[in-house]
């Protein structure tokens, strides 16, 4: 648990979800029913995954999100302080705690639906009150499982030598301010050709220019088993990070890990192509379990793929 005194190496500023995943054969498409294993329940959210992927790696971390006062609320506070992330901010109450319905196939690949719940509650009032842990930030780590007004009242709050780090999932227009405070902005392929829309280009060197025009300071975009690719707009051309080979056996939580990872190196002051390396490490590892949060590795393992 991080101390009041202390930094926090990273302050995520996100969802907590609770993860009901069912594995499947083939995912159904439309009008069909089919078949899967039992239901596992899994603590999960974009934002409570990268705090316990950031804490595992041994970085001081809070969460500042919203629960509901239920069970798959305390099974996320249980998770989050057994990783040793800070909770102080994490609110409890007035609404159900969020819910994603996760199959999950043979080869790993997953299709996700999310019910936001109290994620939807964290309105720009609880970033005003989350001042004092935002003064204690380095890196400052958020997505979009939570509203977007709330994220523009957090980039209006940044303390000015925190980092953001943008993973801009499930994707939405973002306001140019928003878009300005990023380094980076973490994207894979869907979330890059969706902000891109017609201007989107043929290879990722080219969204990544692309993405850089709209404003970001730097851009890391994920390429799954290919590695990512950094661009920082201050130093030069787009860099390719490769991945190292594995089994996948379960893709879920992955990119959060993969962004938690990114967000601690950056804020130990590494450059965006060493972090995004041990990033892409990360993320490998996770792919190798079952799961999100479990999956979840240490420092040691992912260096030693």
């Amino acid at each position: 648990m991080t101390r009041e005194s202390e930094p926090y190496d990273v302050l995520v500023v996100g969802s907590a979800n609770a993860d009901l995943v069912i594995g499947v054969e083939r995912r159904p498409g439309a009008g069909e029913t089919v078949l899967g294993s039992d239901l596992a329940t899994h603590p999960g959210g974009k934002g409570a995954n990268q705090a316990v992927a950031a804490a595992r790696l041994g970085a001081r971390t809070g969460l500042v999100g919203r629960v509901g006062e239920d069970a798959h609320g305390r099974l996320l506070l249980d998770s989050l302080r057994a990783a040793g992330v800070d909770t102080a901010g994490v609110l409890v109450g007035g609404a159900p705690t969020g819910v994603a319905v996760i199959t999950v196939d043979p080869s790993g690949d997953n299709s996700i639906v999310v019910s936001p719940g109290a994620n939807a509650r964290l309105s720009p009032g609880d970033i005003a009150a989350a001042g004092p842990l935002l003064a204690r930030a380095r890196v400052v780590s958020t997505q979009l499982e939570i509203p977007l007004d709330t994220v523009a009242a957090l980039v209006d709050a940044l303390p000015p030598d925190a980092r953001l780090v943008l993973n801009p999932s499930p994707p939405a227009p973002l306001p140019d301010r928003v878009l300005a405070a990023c380094d980076p902005l973490v994207v894979n392929e869907h979330e890059a050709r969706f902000i891109l829309g017609d201007a989107a280009g043929g290879t990722p060197e080219e969204w990544a220019r692309g993405l850089l025009g709209l404003g970001p300071r730097s851009v890391v975009i994920t390429l799954g088993a290919a590695g990512a690719l950094a661009a920082d707009g201050r130093t030069g051309e787009p860099v390719r990070v490769a991945s190292p080979a594995v089994t996948a056996v379960d893709t879920t939580g992955a990119g959060d890990a993969f962004t938690a990872a990114l967000a601690w190196r950056l804020g130990r002051g590494d450059d965006l192509a060493g972090a995004t390396g041990f990033a892409v490490r990360v993320g490998a590892a996770a792919v190798t379990a079952r799961g999100a949060q479990e999956s979840y590795p240490t420092a040691e393992r992912a260096v030693a793929l």
